[in-house]
């Protein structure tokens, strides 16, 4: 017998032209989203500017401590970049949107569920461990500023200092996104519920090194309102997966009874 021809109009097939129009369609509809953000995040770079120097301006109470410009273009650069990074955040529902709508419809059921369920719990918990890690980021300033002597003078390159923040926000984030991953890495069966519960007690000592060193302030009280909402989130990690394998288990032990009985008959 010979091999089926499919036709190009057959519902639920595309032709290889419709593919690239359709995603010509995405990014552009994905870069005006950005552009228009990106226009929104220059008009207020100013303001995120003076909260990012907010911890400068309190050390220069104590010290000479400034931000410095290294070349004449330095200030519009980190304007741009400011801009930049704030349109890329607000503009996230428009490209993560058009994203999904170019690659969701070639997923199967299963991992259409795996791919949603996945996203609403990971761009939430992101975006909140983004914020925490920008309320945090003033003590690690004033931490390693402090390192220096009083009669030294603190003069941040503005472009670097920038990158450090935004590396320490996303690190925050990120560090809030791994339990989804966790569960995750359970769900496609590579990860057991029980090794998760077994690695525990490394899982708390990076957790608490962690934040020793996110929240260097004067009270131990910073250090413990990070952890705690990283421990539970660990906790609901391990707990999501231990029901996923015990379901599992039940599955397959219904299925081995099945097998049994039809064997017998």
């Amino acid at each position: 017998m010979g091999a089926r021809k499919t036709s190009p109009a057959e519902p639920g097939l595309m032709p290889l032209a419709g593919h690239l129009v359709e995603a010509r369609t995405r990014i552009f509809r994905a870069a005006i989203g950005v552009a228009v953000a990106v226009v929104v995040g220059y008009l207020f770079s100013d303001p995120i500017l003076d909260l990012l120097r907010a911890p400068i301006v309190a050390l220069a109470q104590s010290r000479n401590a400034t931000l410095n410009y290294g070349s004449v273009s330095g200030a519009f650069e980190l304007k741009m970049k400011i801009a930049l990074y704030t349109g890329l955040v607000l503009s996230s529902p428009v490209w993560l949107y058009q994203l999904f709508a170019f690659f969701v419809p070639a997923l199967t059921r299963r991992e259409k569920k795996y791919t949603f369920g996945f996203l609403f719990s990971a761009v939430p918990l992101f975006l909140i461990g983004c914020l925490t890690g920008f309320a945090l980021f003033p003590h690690v300033v004033e931490l390693l500023a402090n390192f220096a002597s009083a009669e030294d003078s603190t003069i941040l390159e503005a472009s670097y200092y920038f990158d450090f923040v935004m590396k320490l926000v996303l690190a925050v984030g990120v560090a809030f996104v791994l339990p989804v991953f966790v569960v995750l890495l359970n769900l496609i069966g590579v990860l057991p519920g029980i090794t998760i519960v077994r690695g525990w007690r490394l899982v708390l000592v990076a957790i608490v090194l962690f934040c020793a060193l996110a929240t260097p302030a004067a009270d131990i009280m910073s250090m413990f309102l990070l952890a705690i909402p990283m421990c539970a989130l660990f906790a609901a990690a391990a707990g999501i997966a231990l029901l996923h394998d015990r379901r599992v288990a039940r599955r397959a032990a219904v299925l081995t009874a099945d097998s049994r009985e039809s064997v017998t008959a």
